[in-house]
């Protein structure tokens, strides 16, 4: 499932792109494309970031808690610094609305996915 949300994301934002170039145009379609693009390097590098704990199966609650807000602090400041870079490099044609539109869609078919990665492992252990 978590690769496939990796997918999903791509998808997502390639539909609000394609719909940001009809109402907007090229603009608009980079601009939601750098937001979803932001979202999905920042969960790449949490994920990267989350690799030990699968080597570690009888992990402490603390220390898994410890590597769960690691990862969400490199997965915010990823996107920070890729959408400040998209701000700064593409200042004159960014269209914020298409760039937050992209950026929501990704985030939220994130959300989507982590808890269905969550429903699909508790199945599997019931």
């Amino acid at each position: 499932m978590l690769k496939s949300l990796g997918l999903w994301q791509f998808v997502g934002a390639l539909l609000v792109s394609f719909l940001a170039y009809l109402v907007v145009g090229m603009h608009g379609s980079l601009s939601a494309l750098a937001g979803g693009f932001a979202v999905w390097v920042g969960i790449l590098s949490a994920k990267l970031s989350m690799r030990q704990v699968d080597s570690k199966k009888n992990m402490e609650a603390g220390a898994a808690l410890l590597l769960l807000l690691r990862a969400e602090a490199i997965k915010i400041v990823v996107i920070a610094l890729l959408l400040w870079l998209t701000f700064k490099v593409y200042k004159p044609g960014l269209v914020p609305l298409a760039l937050i539109a992209g950026l929501a869609v990704a985030a939220l078919l994130s959300g989507i996915g982590i808890g269905r990665a969550g429903e699909e492992q508790g199945k599997d252990k019931g």
